[in-house]
């Protein structure tokens, strides 16, 4: 059944968004044993190494419509059921999202101001890196992210790694890009945390929607020109059980 399909994506990004993020809200700053940029950027790579063992199966865990949109383009999903799945992922990232403000916001002191985990550019990037150097950190990160993913479930890659193998590309694209845009490649998880801070959020939620889609989408068409074809996997095409 497709909704089972579409239940393990809510369920995968929800996760990936309430523990990713709440490592950064809730974990990163918390005095003296802190888990900093490190924990942050290691806590995104587990939920999708988790996920994709408990889900993978089932929707092919891509968590993230820059995913979806560039595994069609790489010719590993069926067209039509893109829209279906970013739906999905949108909705399980604002769970993810309202779940971890009602939690966080249990703290004194607890300010959606401070950002809520959320990405941007220019003042309110981390590093105050402008929009450019945020549009191309964005596109760069999710076109070697789908390079990841359609490689490591190539019909020819080693199997049963592929969850590692993409989970620790994750990693370490936040380890680079945190203090860039604080690492989105997954408009989901970046349309959680915004809809709650609003203002600026909002504002510039755009670029994390439009630069990991080109990114997605050019991965995918790389890897494909690359790659000896028809080899790779359907990802996501499996029948639910």
């Amino acid at each position: 059944m497709q909704a089972r399909k579409y239940a393990a994506e809510v369920i995968g990004t929800f996760w990936l968004t309430f523990a990713g993020c709440g490592s950064a809200v809730i974990a990163a700053g918390f005095p003296q044993v802190g888990i900093g940029l490190l924990g942050v950027s290691l806590a995104f790579g587990l939920t999708v190494v988790t996920m994709a063992y408990a889900i993978g199966h089932i929707s092919g865990c891509h968590l993230n419509p820059a995913v979806t949109v560039g595994l069609a383009a790489g010719g590993r999903f069926p067209s039509s059921q893109v829209v279906p799945y970013i739906v999905a992922q949108v909705v399980g990232g604002i769970l993810g999202a309202l779940v971890l403000y009602l939690i966080a916001r249990g703290a004194p002191g607890f300010d959606l101001a401070k950002g809520f985990a959320s990405n941007g550019y220019g003042e309110h990037s981390p590093g105050q890196y402008s929009l450019v150097a945020g549009f191309l950190v964005e596109v760069v990160m999710t076109m070697m992210f789908l390079f990841i993913i359609m490689g490591s479930t190539h019909g020819k890659a080693p199997a049963g790694f592929a969850p590692l193998a993409i989970g620790l590309g994750l990693c370490l694209i936040h380890l680079v890009s945190i203090p860039v845009t604080n690492t989105s490649v997954n408009p989901a998880r970046s349309t959680g945390p915004a809809l709650f801070v609003g203002g600026w959020a909002l504002q510039q939620l755009w670029l994390f929607w439009v630069a990991p889609i080109i990114g997605g989408i050019l991965g995918g068409v790389i890897y494909r020109w690359l790659s000896e074809e028809p080899e790779g996997q359907i990802v996501g095409n499996a029948p639910a059980e």
